[in-house]
């Protein structure tokens, strides 16, 4: 195997877009992580959202849908180089990668919630500032969503945009920027290249959708371990437990300067907590035994995606969704891509590529994921240890890892450098008053 197991309407021209004896040692498998924009993990829930809205939706008004995904299938985008996309999800071999980017186009509807940020020239611009690439293994399957730093310094290779200009590849660049290059095609490429995996699927989606798709769940429930203040995006929650929707959902994903060190990196395990709790709504009997619930999301993601074009076949997005649907969610984990400071670039990140080369060697094996990194007061998100899995209701072991075998081990542990969660682990957003 080589490196990386073988290794609404879309607004504005539709910028249409993880020692219990003397030989073995116990390790937690999931942690905290990051994620870049408003939307960071969201956008990843986002895809699981849709793919689980289409299969159920489907069997609801499947003649209905297949109206509704007329515009999408027209909007959608191809995808350079793509390996062959099999009929059959079980097809593939390896599993299949898809990509969700979340990208900050200033909607008419929703600028004025953004402040500045919708403002001048950079009205102009759009960014791709959540990039996650969901892993879906072989059988036993497993979902793995890794999270790339906006911020993050890496190649991007030759891209063409929408106008047809083509612009040379380029050494190194914020990853944020690959979409203005060639839109939701760049992205894929530049994720691509980075990782060394085939992006089979890809999906893109703005501020204003977030909000619509969220709403349409009636909003998703997140836990405050601090006060969370962020002058920023306005955002004030008191510590406990709360469901947010419209603007708050928008202000507690994008929210930076209000959890852990301010940082942006801090800001991804804050984003994928509110994910971890999206899913588990989703699948809940609240959406999946409730039709009209499951039409409405169907046609608000529709109306707010867009999608490669390996995405627009209705019977391959249902195999999809019944397999994301089906995992444990123990064995649904978020982690952030492995990076450290730049020095030639102050607020900036560079690859970890020995870290990452671990990632994907992980993941290669098919095996459950443990994360060694224990959160410190600079991360987004404190765990709470104490609390029960979701994933059934009674608390369990951490998964063990044979210390002297760990070939023989079903579990593996990923470098103390690379933060994660699961699903089934409870975080809570470590809320700062400074923001």
């Amino acid at each position: 195997m080589s490196r990386g197991f073988e290794s609404h309407t879309l607004r504005t021209e539709r910028h249409r877009v993880s020692e219990k004896n003397r030989d073995r040692r116990t390790v937690a498998r999931h942690g905290q992580l990051r994620s870049p924009g408003a939307f960071g993990q969201l956008m990843r829930i986002v895809g699981i959202a849709l793919a689980v809205v289409l299969v159920s939706g489907v069997s609801v008004a499947a003649a209905v849908l297949y109206d509704m995904t007329s515009d999408y299938t027209a909007s959608s985008v191809e995808l350079e180089g793509q390996r062959d996309i099999p009929p059959d999800i079980a097809a593939f071999e390896g599993g299949f990668n898809l990509l969700l980017v979340g990208v900050d186009t200033c909607e008419e509807e929703y600028a004025h919630l953004f402040g500045k940020r919708c403002e001048g020239r950079l009205n102009d611009s759009t960014l791709n500032d959540v990039n996650i690439l969901v892993h879906v293994s072989d059988e036993p399957r497993k979902v793995t969503a890794i999270s790339f730093p906006r911020d993050l310094m890496v190649p991007i290779p030759s891209c063409t945009d929408e106008d047809g200009r083509t612009y040379s590849a380029m050494s190194s660049q914020p990853l944020n920027v690959a979409w203005g290059y060639g839109g939701l095609n760049c992205v894929a490429q530049t994720i691509g290249q980075l990782s060394g995996q085939s992006v089979d699927f890809a999906a893109a989606v703005t501020f204003g959708g977030v909000i619509e798709i969220t709403d349409a769940i009636g909003g998703v429930e997140v836990c405050v371990e601090n006060r969370l203040r962020d002058s920023h995006t306005g955002l004030n929650m008191e510590a406990g437990t709360h469901t947010v929707s419209g603007k708050q959902a928008l202000q507690f994903l994008r929210t930076r300067y209000g959890v852990g060190d301010g940082s942006d990196l801090g800001r991804i395990g804050n984003q994928q907590q509110y994910m971890s709790s999206l899913v588990r709504k989703l699948v809940s009997e609240d959406v999946l035994t409730d039709p009209p619930t499951l039409f409405n999301l169907a046609r608000t993601g529709l109306n707010n995606v867009t999608a490669s074009s390996s995405l627009t076949n209705p019977i391959l997005v249902g195999q999809i969704a019944l397999v994301m649907k089906d995992v444990p969610f123990e064995d649904i984990v978020f982690v952030q891509y492995p990076n450290g400071s730049s020095r030639a670039q102050p607020g900036k990140v560079v690859p970890n590529y020995e870290a990452a080369d671990a990632l994907w060697a992980a993941l290669a094996e098919n095996k459950s994921i443990a994360i060694t990194h224990q959160p410190t007061g600079n991360d987004g998100v404190v765990l709470k240890d104490d609390e029960s899995s979701e994933a059934g209701g009674e608390e369990k072991e951490p998964d063990a890892v044979d210390a002297e075998n760990p070939e023989e081990s079903d579990v593996v542990a990923l470098p103390e450098t690379i933060r994660g969660n699961s699903v089934a682990q409870k975080t809570c957003s470590n809320g700062s008053a400074r923001g």
